[in-house]
Formats: C-alpha cells, sequence, structure tokens
C-alpha cells in the first residue's frame, strides 16, 4: 500500500465521517456561528487528505468541529472539541527527544510525533484560550501545547487545563508523561 493511498478514506469511511461531522456541527451551533455547514462539506469533499486528518482525530477521541473562518486564508479551523483530551492520545510524553531521554518507563509515543503522523499541529495556547471561550475543556485531563524553543531547549513542555473557572498554563519537563494529560490538535481545512 503506498503513503498516498494511506492518507485517503474510502468512499463509505468518508460518508460515515461527514455525518459525524454534519451531526456535531449541527448539535453544537455555539461553536461556529453564521458558518454553513454546506460550504465546509464542499471544502471537505476538495480535500482527501484533510479527511483523512480529521477521521485520525475522530478515530482517536478528539470529536474535532469547525470553530471557525479565515475569510482572508479562506481557510476553516477544526480543533478537538471532546469533554476532555482525546483518550487514544493521552499517557504520551512531549517529543521524540523527551520520549528518548527516558531511561525506564517510556510511553509508547510522544504529543508531536503523533500529531505530525495525523496530519494535524497541537494546539497553541492561544488557541486552547480562545477554545476554552466556546465551552469548558479539560476539566479533569490536561493537554500539551505548542511550546517555545528556548523552553524546550531547556527540558520543558508547556501544558494547559480549566480549573476553577480559568485555563491555566503549565510547565513539566517534556519527558513526563500522565494518563489524564494528551493533546489537543488543530487542522486547517
Amino acid at each position: 500500500m503506498t503513503k498516498a493511498s494511506i492518507k485517503k478514506l474510502s468512499l463509505e469511511q468518508a460518508e460515515q465521517l461527514l455525518s459525524t461531522l454534519k451531526e456535531r456541527f449541527e448539535q453544537k451551533m455555539n461553536r461556529h456561528k453564521g458558518l454553513e455547514w454546506a460550504n465546509i462539506q464542499a471544502k471537505l469533499e476538495t480535500n482527501p487528505e484533510k479527511m483523512w486528518s480529521l477521521n485520525e482525530m475522530e478515530r482517536t477521541g478528539g470529536e474535532p468541529d469547525v470553530i471557525s473562518y479565515d475569510e482572508n486564508m479562506d481557510e476553516y479551523l477544526f480543533v478537538d472539541c471532546s469533554a476532555e483530551s482525546p483518550k487514544g492520545r493521552r499517557s504520551v510524553c512531549f517529543d521524540r527527544e523527551a520520549l528518548e531521554s527516558r531511561k525506564k518507563h517510556k510511553p509508547e509515543n510522544n504529543a508531536i510525533d503523533m500529531a505530525a503522523s495525523m496530519g494535524i499541529e497541537l494546539l497553541t495556547e492561544e488557541q486552547y484560550r480562545a477554545l476554552q471561550q466556546l465551552e469548558s475543556f479539560d476539566r479533569k485531563t490536561s493537554s500539551w501545547v505548542q511550546t517555545p524553543t528556548d523552553i524546550r531547549k531547556l527540558g520543558g513542555a508547556l501544558f494547559c487545563d480549566f480549573r476553577f473557572g480559568h485555563v491555566f498554563l503549565y510547565h513539566n519537563g517534556a519527558d513526563s508523561y500522565y494518563a489524564a494529560r494528551g493533546f489537543r490538535g488543530s487542522l486547517k481545512v
């Protein structure tokens, strides 16, 4: 199987994903006021690799939904909108360097490589805070976010959660991992 064929859904998979995304879109209109599903679906149908990435987000428990539209770039922004950090992406350290630096009890994967293999990016702190304006997410879990290079060079990485009615930004060693920490992704379509 070629790499190109891996990144494309079957017709049945694509139809199922579109149905799931449409239903979520219609149930959560507060996330995307002023946007119309027909326009989003048309854009998705012309981007099979993006559909594949959205399916990966769905498959790993992210419950992706569109939260904004950039008119200048003609792009919709999908993000993971699961109530807690996606179950299929927890117990991971931050990146490959952190994973390889662990001597004992290595996690199976890392957030940066997982996101790249899915064709998505970790949320930025700003995206995470904007997401929390729509609803409350990560009340029991936390999510790795993109980390500035100077922090990462010193061995750290950043993560966020929502507690006490506020978004909190924290730091941890990039090699740390916890059952309640994963990552949320974003995808521009």
